[in-house]
């Protein structure tokens, strides 16, 4: 805003508007600065708060400054002064200045609503997750600290006066002025605090900036240049881990793999979630970069972000995993032996295996990011690893065990129809193998369909804005038409969000419910404890990897029996994870289990290393 200030003398100045006092003390004259303005070729000069010379014709601020020692004559010129301390927005169509962590909260908001509606409490979205994302801006040096990297030099005049005031309890540093929406409840805003009617901090700016024209917010370009050691930058996939983060600080029934596979149902905002971003936020160019995303999460990524924020974030140790919590090996092994139709029975072997290897320990399972060697129980893929062990005990899952086992349940059941069904695993298998390959082949559908183009279309520049909003309506108009011609059924929508992904019942004759069935053609009585039949048991691991190696072991297939290949292909889809992932928690949980033949193979090779040496 420009304000022209007219003057005879100094009194009368003075006198007649006070407020700008200084800028006229600040004044100068034509005789020591004639020098033409390089873009309009004028000479009338003015002089910022910041003592630099500016025209008054173009408003070209130059890099020369002029310090007014003498005072005692001002010229009668017409003087203008630029006023920073008021901000201004820009047109509608040209949007407001924003900043890149404005559109990371932007997605974090629209991933806790969607969390909530999936029933999380509140809570997750108004504390932990507000205080995650504010720990973060602080650590990162974006907000809640003396020098934030976009203020450029510039000090944070409250906590340059007040050296005690902590960063933490100061106000953030404002950096645009679209307020997101707040992470609390809609009649929060009768509530007087202003602190609980606005969890998530509210990102503003303390002075007018021009976005860059390589990209809508004001720091794309830079903030896709930055590389500061140290520092964690924000992206999309970390989005989700934060979200990890809190639901497991809540100890929510949510794992990371439910998380990943609402993500792929699109029940909580990933791909192209920028299109949520309020109509004022511009998002092109460089920016495209950085929201845009074109594969799928990933578990294993996103669990290695997880421990890599928390670790960043200093978080201090998470609440305790108890046995009545959901992430408990105990709670999820029922889950899973459900979702895959496997005997109720089982619920009791996996309990013990949990407790002889030890997994189900409070300091085992809890997550502390401030430990020497911070990292967290991967919950759901540790408990499937679990029942995958299990299954070796009673079958053997060698081709040949777990087929003669099936014979002699088949015979049972046909002579004894009105008892208790024993457990037939070739029954098992036929039954998933039909279950398992459907599933596969709607999944495979599902995304060959799914539409990676976002409605709110993306360009490189302003100027591109026009051509590809027109491209953009063409195809639309297009997938329309075609989709008329080749398939006039109307197209379902998203599924219902379920916990389960295969539901089993005893109505259903196609497909036999084995959750009540028997394992006595497996287990034999001895005394007053049951024991396997079975009484061998094959490593999945001979040997582990060396510490210096990134994975534990290895798994081809070729080197395994189709019956353990079905098996970890099987609980692989139900998470989403690489088959190696889970045969390589699957050797971990063998290696608590059988402690003493992992200490005698480290033996032989102890001693015939020393014999080699000799």
């Amino acid at each position: 805003m420009t304000l022209e200030v007219t003057s005879n003398d100094k009194q009368n100045q003075s006198a007649t508007c006070p407020t700008f006092h200084m800028e006229i003390l600040k004044g100068i004259s034509k005789k020591e600065f004639k020098e033409r303005c390089t873009q309009c070729a004028a000479v009338s000069w003015g002089l910022t708060d910041e003592g630099k010379y500016y025209c008054t014709s173009c408003h070209n601020v130059t890099e020369r400054s002029k310090e007014v020692v003498n005072t005692g004559a001002i010229p009668n010129t017409k003087i203008q002064a630029i006023n920073r301390g008021l901000k201004r927005k820009r047109k509608l169509e040209k949007g407001w200045d924003w900043y890149v962590c404005e559109g990371f909260q932007h997605i974090l908001y629209q991933q806790a609503e969607a969390l909530k509606t999936l029933g999380v409490g509140p809570e997750l979205k108004n504390e932990v997750l507000h205080n995650f994302w504010k720990r973060y801006l602080q650590k990162s040096k974006q907000a809640y600290c003396k020098n934030p990297v976009y203020t450029s030099k510039r000090k944070a005049p409250v906590l340059e006066d007040n050296p005690s005031h902590s960063d933490w309890d100061s106000e953030p540093e404002l950096l645009s002025d679209f307020s997101c929406p707040s992470f609390v409840e809609s009649g929060a805003e009768s509530q007087p605090d202003v602190h609980t009617q606005k969890p998530f901090p509210i990102i503003k700016a303390s002075q007018s900036e021009t976005a860059s024209i390589c990209s809508g917010s004001v720091d794309g370009v830079e903030y896709s240049l930055r590389k500061e050691k140290g520092i964690v930058k924000m992206t999309v996939p970390r989005t989700l881990a934060f979200c990890c983060l809190a639901l497991l600080w809540q100890r929510e029934t949510i794992t990371l793999s439910d998380l990943l596979r609402f993500v792929e149902e699109d029940h909580i905002p990933y791909i192209n979630a920028f299109q949520h971003f309020p109509e004022e936020m511009k998002l092109y160019g460089r920016d495209k970069g950085i929201f845009a995303i074109e594969s799928w999460p990933n578990y294993e990524d996103i669990y290695k972000k997880m421990i890599e924020i928390a670790t960043f974030l200093d978080l201090p140790r998470f609440p305790d995993i108890t046995e009545d919590c959901y992430l408990h090996p105990n709670m999820l092994c029922l889950k899973y032996l459900m979702e895959v139709n496997l005997p109720d029975e089982m619920h009791n072997l996996t309990c013990q295996v949990v407790k002889m290897t030890g997994i189900g320990e409070v300091d085992f399972l809890t997550f502390d990011p401030i430990a020497k060697m911070a990292k967290t129980a991967k919950y759901d893929v540790q408990a499937v690893a679990v029942i995958v062990v299990v299954l070796k005990l009673l079958f053997l899952l060698d081709d040949n065990l777990e087929w003669s086992l099936s014979n002699i349940a088949e015979k049972y059941n046909e002579k004894n129809k009105e008892d208790k069904p024993w457990f037939d695993f070739r029954k098992w298998y036929q039954v998933m193998k039909k279950s398992l390959d459907e599933k596969k082949q709607k999944w495979e559908e599902t995304r060959a369909k799914y539409l990676w183009k976002s409605e709110k279309p993306l360009y490189h520049s302003s100027i591109d804005k026009s051509v590809v909003c027109k491209r953009r309506e063409m195809v639309v108009n297009l997938q329309k038409q075609f989709s008329t011609l080749v398939d006039s059924t109307p197209t379902i929508g998203k599924k219902s969000p379920s916990s389960f992904q295969f539901n089993w019942t005893e109505e259903d004759p196609d497909r036999t419910c084995f959750h009540g069935h028997s394992l006595q053609g497996v287990l034999t009585k001895k005394g007053q404890s049951l024991t396997t039949k079975n009484s061998l048991y094959w490593l999945s691991t001979q040997k582990f990897c060396r510490s210096y190696c990134k994975h534990v072991t290895t798994y081809e297939e070729s080197n395994f029996s189709l019956s353990y290949q079905f098996i970890i292909n099987l609980f692989s889809f139900l998470l989403r994870i690489k088959t190696s992932f889970l045969h390589e928690e699957v050797s971990l949980i063998e290696k608590r289990l059988f402690k003493t033949k992992y200490s005698k193979t480290k033996k032989k090779s102890s001693r015939s290393r020393k014999v080699r040496k000799y």
